[in-house]
C-alpha cells in the first residue's frame, strides 16, 4: 500500500464494477435488418462483429481521504491492464494539485472514465454542479432525440410515430448501403408528419457518388435534417462536393474516444479548413468537449454531443457538458435510457421529450447510484487501496 497524503482531497480507493446491462429486446433493429454496431475491434474479433449491449462496462467510485466519492462510467471494452496501473499510480495523489485539463493519465479510451470521476469529486469538494467547471450553464436543457439502428421499412415509420407521441421531433438511424433510407423517409412522414430525421450511415456510404444519388432522393421527402459520416472521413474533398450538391446539412463525427482510430481534437479544424461540414457529432471528456465547443462556437457551427448507448453515469456527464456548451444546439444522442434495461441510477434522469435536464440531487454530476441494479448486473469486481 503506498503512503497516503494527509490532504482531505487524496486519492485513497478505486472500487470499480463490472457490467453488462443488456438493451430491451426489439429496441435496436428489426431482426430482419439485425447488425453488430461496435465499430472498433473487439479481442480477436474484427470491428463491426460484437452488439453493444454485449459488451462490459464499468462503473468507478473513487475515494478521497475525507469520504468524498468520485462516480464514473467508462466506454464500452476497457483494458483492465492500463485501468489498473493508472489506477495505481493516482492512489496518494492529491486531485486538488492536478491540471484539470491535463490529467497525468496516459492518452486512452480509458481516460475520460479516470477524468469524470476526478472532475466528479472535485465539483463535490466545492459544493457546486459539474457544469460549473466547464464555464457555467448556457441553457438549462437540453435538446434531445430518438434513436434506431437498421430497420425494415415498414418498421421505420412506426418506430418514429412511436417516439413521435412520446414528443421526439428527431430521429437517428444508423444505416448503410443496404438499407432504403428514402422510403425510409416516406414511411415516416406518413406516420410522423413533422418528424426530422439524422442518417448516420457511420462512412458506409463508401463514395461521393452513392451518397449523391442517396441526398438527391432524401432532398425530394424533405425531412432529413443532417447526415452525420456518410463516406469515410478522408475524402474531405468528396465532404466538401456533398455539400456543394445538396441542401441537406453534412456533419462529421469527431469521437475522441476512438484514439486507435487516430481521432484528434485538431481533426474538427481540419474540416473546417477543407470547408468540409456544416457541423459536428462531438464524443469527448469533459476538457476535450470544452476545447471541441470553442472551436465550433468560433466557427459559428452548430454540434451535438454523441454517445455509445451509454448508461445514466455517462449520460449526466453529457448533460453538463451539453448545457454549457455555446454550439451544442442540435438533438443530442442522449437516449440510452430507451434502449438499456436500466441506467443504474437511484434517480432516473428527467427526459420531457425533446428536452433532457442535468441531474440536480447534490453537486458534481448530480446522481446516485442504484446499488441493487449494478449487484444485478455485475460480473465482477475490483478494488485498488
Amino acid at each position: 500500500m503506498k503512503p497516503i497524503k494527509s490532504s482531505p482531497s487524496t486519492v485513497i480507493k478505486f472500487h470499480f464494477d463490472e457490467v453488462i446491462v443488456p438493451a430491451h429486446t426489439g429496441v435496436i433493429d428489426s431482426e430482419e435488418t439485425r447488425k453488430p454496431l461496435h465499430m472498433l475491434p473487439v479481442g480477436g474479433k474484427k470491428d463491426w462483429s460484437v452488439q453493444f449491449d454485449e459488451l462490459p462496462k464499468l462503473i468507478l467510485k473513487m475515494e478521497l481521504s475525507d469520504g468524498t466519492i468520485g462516480i464514473s462510467e467508462f466506454y464500452r471494452d476497457h483494458n483492465w491492464r492500463l485501468i489498473e496501473e493508472v489506477a495505481n499510480g493516482l492512489l496518494g495523489q492529491d486531485i486538488t494539485t492536478m491540471c484539470l485539463q491535463d490529467l497525468p493519465v496516459p492518452l486512452s479510451r480509458e481516460y475520460d472514465g479516470f477524468e469524470c470521476a476526478i472532475w466528479d469529486a472535485y465539483a463535490k469538494q466545492l459544493g457546486i454542479p459539474l457544469y460549473m467547471l466547464l464555464g457555467g450553464a448556457v441553457r438549462d436543457r437540453v435538446y434531445v432525440g430518438a434513436w434506431s439502428s437498421h430497420r425494415t421499412i415498414a418498421e421505420s415509420g412506426q418506430i418514429a410515430k412511436g417516439y413521435a407521441e412520446q414528443g421526439y421531433d428527431c430521429i437517428k438511424f444508423k444505416c448503410d448501403l443496404e438499407d432504403d433510407v428514402v422510403a425510409w423517409c416516406e414511411e415516416i412522414k406518413q406516420h410522423a408528419p413533422g418528424m426530422k430525421v439524422i442518417f448516420d450511415p457511420n462512412q458506409r456510404w463508401e463514395n461521393a457518388g452513392e451518397a449523391r444519388r442517396l441526398l438527391k432522393g432524401l432532398e425530394k421527402v424533405g425531412n432529413v435534417l443532417l447526415i452525420e459520416d456518410p463516406i469515410r472521413k478522408w475524402m474531405l474533398r468528396d465532404y466538401a462536393e456533398l455539400r456543394r450538391a445538396s441542401s441537406i446539412p453534412i456533419v462529421q463525427h469527431i469521437s475522441l474516444p476512438y484514439v486507435y482510430q487516430g481521432q484528434r481534437v485538431h481533426d474538427a479544424i481540419n474540416v473546417i479548413e477543407h470547408g468540409s461540414v456544416d457541423g459536428y457529432n462531438f464524443n469527448a471528456g469533459l476538457a476535450k468537449f470544452k476545447q471541441l465547443d470553442a472551436i465550433a462556437s468560433a466557427a459559428n457551427m452548430n454540434c451535438w454531443h454523441g454517445s455509445e448507448v451509454d448508461l445514466g453515469i455517462l449520460e449526466a456527464m453529457y448533460l453538463h457538458q451539453s448545457l454549457a456548451a455555446k454550439s451544442c444546439v442540435w438533438p443530442g444522442d442522449i437516449f440510452g435510457r430507451m434502449i438499456r434495461s436500466h441506467d443504474l441510477l437511484k434517480k432516473p434522469i428527467r427526459f420531457e421529450p425533446p428536452y433532457a435536464f442535468a441531474p440536480n440531487d447534490g453537486p458534481g454530476l448530480g446522481i446516485e447510484l442504484d446499488e441493487d441494479a449494478i449487484a444485478k448486473y455485475r460480473i465482477s469486481t475490483k478494488t485498488f487501496s
